[in-house]
């Protein structure tokens, strides 16, 4: 049997009283409030009620006329025309026997491409770590870069606004220009897509006379590196040893050079700056 659930106090009735009384309070508060606006902005006696009736029946009656247009009509007309085409014309593309093979294209590309997007995934992101990681060591030099960058656009916008004022000047000059041109290069539009055919048609028969010779140089060449990969790999250790026993000469030359540039430049400046005022030595004896 379930228990009887305790009833509430009469504390707990006149919270609950008091807080129904308060939100009630505040919700016709609001809508005193949104009542006043209202009042205030359409009021005739007032000028904004007034102005804003007038607007508003200006702009309705404007919009009315504007659309009772044989012109408006005629493209209210071809807009509903080119929506219904698009609608009849583009739904059965869904079910079309075409799509299928399309729908096939596409999942077959998507299963091709998956191997090679799990394939680059790991260098794909060493090359984003180690990205940010160059961004991150350069990013002392981005605000005077960005500073460079506002300086050149600061100096390039009077030399753009120029030219376009010159060119603004100039379009009849600029219009005949490319009449000329369009007269000129429209004959040979069709000698240009005659030699452009020419073009694809030797070109894949030099890829299909090209393709087999260099199938087998890649595999010469495949067979040649695995061959010569312990030389290659013998040729790499000396030289990472060699430039390991390089490194200490080259950090102690590296040391020695500015060392003598500090050296260099203390005299410098010590020969550019003013002499010193000769100080003033003050001897205390005892009494």
């Amino acid at each position: 049997m379930a228990p009887i659930p305790t009833l509430p106090t009469r504390d707990d009735v006149l919270r609950m009283a008091r807080s129904t009384t308060d939100i009630t309070g505040q919700l016709l508060d609001t809508a005193g409030n949104i009542t006043r606006i209202a009042l205030n902005t359409f009021d005739p006696r007032d000028g904004s009620g007034a102005e804003v009736l007038r607007v508003l029946r200006q702009t309705t009656a404007e919009l009315a006329e504007a659309s009772a247009t044989p012109e408006a009509q005629e493209a209210f007309y071809r807009i509903v025309e080119t929506l219904t085409r698009l609608g009849t014309s583009g739904a059965p593309l869904a079910v079309h026997p075409v799509s299928e093979p399309a729908q096939a294209l596409l999942a077959a590309l998507g299963d091709s491409l998956l191997p090679v997007l799990d394939a680059v995934e790991p260098a794909v992101e060493e090359f984003a770590a180690a990205l940010g990681e160059l961004v991150e060591a350069t990013s002392p030099l981005l605000p005077a870069t960005a500073g460079v960058a506002a300086g050149a656009l600061l100096a390039l916008t009077p030399l753009l606004r120029t030219t376009a004022e010159v060119l603004r000047e100039q379009s009849p000059e600029l219009r005949r220009i490319a009449d000329a041109l369009t007269a000129a290069l429209a004959p040979l539009m069709p000698l240009q897509v005659a030699l452009a055919e020419r073009a694809a048609t030797a070109g894949a028969n030099a890829v299909r006379a090209t393709l087999p010779p260099l199938a087998d140089l890649a595999e010469a060449a495949a067979a040649t590196a695995k061959a010569a990969r312990p030389v290659l790999i013998a040729g790499e250790e000396l030289l990472v040893t060699g430039l390991e026993r390089l490194q200490p000469m080259l950090l102690a030359g590296a040391s020695r050079a500015g060392h003598v540039a500090r050296e260099v430049a203390v005299r410098v400046s010590a020969a550019v700056s003013p002499a010193a005022e000769p100080g003033v030595t003050v001897a205390v004896t005892p009494v």
